[in-house]
């Protein structure tokens, strides 16, 4: 018989969402279970309810999925897609009746055993904290991003560039249509690491050495709400999500 395999640490999560200083309600969501091991954040789209409910149902079908095929033998990487995809369909069938325009940016997280896998769609993101920097490890589906893959723009270009227009025009989200393809990301975990799941209402604010700096500084308990703070004392211009994984040693 194979003995369980045992990890040299455990995984603490702390999550927070804010409504920001512009919108008038959240469409930004958050879930995720520690017994299965799984963290979701998700950023709606298509405007008040509709943005709302695309944000919830990914985020709750992603977990329900995932808890599901714990009776499987499939992988978990195997398992975090299928998720993926079962958000994808619920979303897109909610939003046939009736017919409306309603989508999601998703990224989820989920440990096997000593690697932490994540799926992207969209441009919410997923970054590395570690030995006092940040790495963000998503690409995102983005129009800006498109840009920059192309040559067209730098990332330095980039952040001058008078693009506030389209600094929300994603290229890939849930529930748009029938079919989804997430990316999948794979990070080695050990003591002392920490992965930030996050919406653009930081992104656009909040530079990658801002966020290793704030949480070099901050007890992990209150770095989200340091975070979300920073941003919002920005301008605050949209919802803003953080979901903070730190590996502690046991």
């Amino acid at each position: 018989m194979t003995a369980p395999f045992s990890l040299s640490f455990h995984v603490a999560v702390w999550a927070m969402s804010d409504v920001g200083l512009v919108r008038e309600n959240n469409e930004d969501a958050f879930a995720f279970d520690e017994s299965l091991r799984i963290y979701v954040v998700c950023d709606g789209m298509g405007g008040l309810d509709c943005g709302e409910e695309a944000s919830s149902r990914a985020a709750a079908a992603i977990l329900s999925s995932f808890r599901t095929s714990t009776q499987t033998e499939a992988t978990v990487s195997a398992r975090l897609q299928e998720a993926v995809e079962a958000a994808n369909h619920d979303v897109f069938e909610a939003a046939r009746r009736p017919p409306r325009q309603m989508g999601t940016t998703a990224v989820a997280a989920a440990i096997d055993e000593e690697n932490l896998l994540i799926a992207n769609v969209g441009d919410s993101r997923a970054y590395l904290i570690d030995s006092g920097q940040c790495r963000q490890i998503t690409i995102d589906h983005s129009y800006i991003n498109e840009l920059i893959s192309n040559g067209m723009l730098t990332e330095d270009t980039a952040r001058f560039a008078d693009l506030e227009a389209m600094q929300s025009i994603i290229t890939r989200a849930v529930g748009i249509a029938s079919e989804v393809e997430p990316d999948i990301f794979t990070v080695d975990l050990h003591p002392g690491a920490a992965v930030l799941l996050t919406t653009d209402g930081l992104t656009r604010h909040v530079e990658d050495q801002e966020i290793a700096a704030v949480f070099a500084a901050t007890e992990p308990a209150l770095v989200c709400a340091q975070l979300i703070e920073l941003a919002n004392d920005r301008g605050g211009h949209d919802n803003i999500t953080c979901l903070l994984l730190v590996c502690v040693p046991n």
